[in-house]
């Protein structure tokens, strides 16, 4: 599977409580099997599955199993301890998507696992401009995923030849991620697989492009907590990841349990820890562009 990683990066760990952001997949139908993913555990944080073409089978050890394709939305909310799986449906392409991270903060990290499905989202629209609110609010329109901080995060598509002026809430930092096309933000020409970071203070952003484009805008209030994210896991300490990994590699059900349809020796193994212990990830700079 073809991965492109483009948060955390070194300079900008976190977009609001954004804190992970792969595009995945090749979507080639000459890839009929393959990008399935065997159970692993997450704690500390909420995945956010959009897949972009293809059909993919969630799993998860809360007993959930559902299928999503594109233009539906799986939310799991992590908590203390949650272990899933992702399965190419078969007779599909071999999906890609977008997997995304939030981070719970400090008052909900340890709440009890759930994951929800919406398999229709509200609509944002402009002249020359939709697009799905995946979570939060973007110009007074909110979805009905659930939220632990302010956030927003938005599929949009800018048709051909137009120009439109996106309504931001000045008070959450934000990025975008073309995923298909180029577009020019606020003067700045950007093209699939780069992330753009905008800063906060912005009421509108201009967006415009020739050819049209698609892209992922994720914002929300600057997340003020360290993070300490390893593997699988987000948290706030070595000693909190340590535990987890143990809980994991000891079978640790309570946390942990088995995933129906699965077996043990379907488990990805945990890696082991480096010979170091594990600090926060800081901002190097004040206002990372790329």
């Amino acid at each position: 599977m073809t991965v492109h990683r483009t948060l955390p990066q070194r300079d900008l760990p976190t977009v609001g409580a954004w804190c992970f952001l792969d595009n995945f997949g090749s979507g080639s139908p000459t890839l009929p099997e393959g990008n399935d993913i065997d159970p692993h555990p997450h704690i500390g944080l909420q995945t956010v599955t959009w897949p972009l073409n293809g059909r993919i089978r969630h799993r998860d050890s809360i007993g959930s199993d559902v299928e999503i394709e594109p233009g539906q939305l799986n939310l799991m909310t992590s908590g203390r301890g949650i272990a899933h799986s992702e399965y190419r449906v078969p007779g599909h392409i071999s999906g890609a998507g977008l997997q995304l991270w939030i981070a719970l903060p400090d008052e909900s990290r340890f709440i009890a696992p759930h994951f929800e499905q919406h398999r229709e989202l509200p609509v944002f629209e402009l002249p020359g401009l939709n697009g799905s609110v995946l979570i939060g609010t973007l110009g007074g329109v909110t979805s009905p995923a659930t939220a632990y901080t302010p956030i927003v995060g938005a599929d949009l598509r800018i048709a051909a030849g137009n120009s439109v002026a996106l309504p931001l809430n000045p008070e959450f930092e934000h990025a975008l991620l073309v995923i298909e096309g180029e577009l020019v933000a606020d003067g700045v020409t950007t093209g699939p697989g780069q992330l753009l970071y905008l800063g906060s203070d912005r009421k509108t952003l201009p967006l415009s492009s020739f050819q049209g484009a698609q892209l992922l805008l994720i914002g929300g209030e600057p997340f003020g907590e360290d993070l300490v994210m390893w593997w699988n896991f987000v948290a706030r300490s070595h000693e909190e990841i340590e535990a987890a990994r143990d809980d994991w590699e000891n079978h640790d059900v309570e946390r942990f349990a088995d995933i129906a349809g699965h077996t043990p020796e379907q488990r990805i193994p945990a890696p082991p820890l480096p010979g170091l212990h594990l600090k926060p990830r800081k901002r190097r700079c004040g206002v990372p562009h790329d």
